[in-house]
C-alpha cells in the first residue's frame, strides 16, 4: 500500500470520496441478509493520520428488555474491538541495546 504524501493513494477510491482533502476507499460491506451490516472505509485525513471508519447495523429484538442485554453486549464487543485496535497501532517501545 502506497503511502504517497500528494494526490491519491494506491487504495482510495480516486472519486467523489476524495474531498476535503481525505482519501476514502471503496466501503467493504459484511453483510449478515436480515440480521445486521458492518461497513468499513480507510480513511486519510488532509494532516496524513489514516483511520478506519466502521458504521454498524444490528437488528434488535422486539422486546425492549433483549433489545438492551443486545446493546450491552455490542457495546463491550466494540469497547474490546476497538481497545484492541488502538493498542495494535501504538508504536512499540524501541529497547535499549
Amino acid at each position: 500500500m502506497n503511502r504517497r504524501a500528494a494526490g491519491h493513494t494506491d487504495w482510495c477510491g480516486k472519486d467523489h470520496r476524495c474531498n476535503l482533502g481525505e482519501h476514502r476507499s471503496n466501503e467493504i460491506v459484511v453483510d449478515v441478509a436480515g440480521r445486521s451490516r458492518a461497513v468499513l472505509v480507510r480513511v486519510r485525513t488532509a494532516a496524513g493520520r489514516e483511520h478506519a471508519e466502521v458504521r454498524v447495523r444490528v437488528a434488535l429484538a422486539p422486546t425492549e428488555v433483549a433489545a438492551r442485554r443486545q446493546l450491552v453486549g455490542l457495546l463491550g464487543d466494540l469497547r474490546q474491538a476497538v481497545t484492541r485496535a488502538a493498542v495494535t497501532a501504538r508504536p512499540r517501545p524501541r529497547r535499549a541495546g
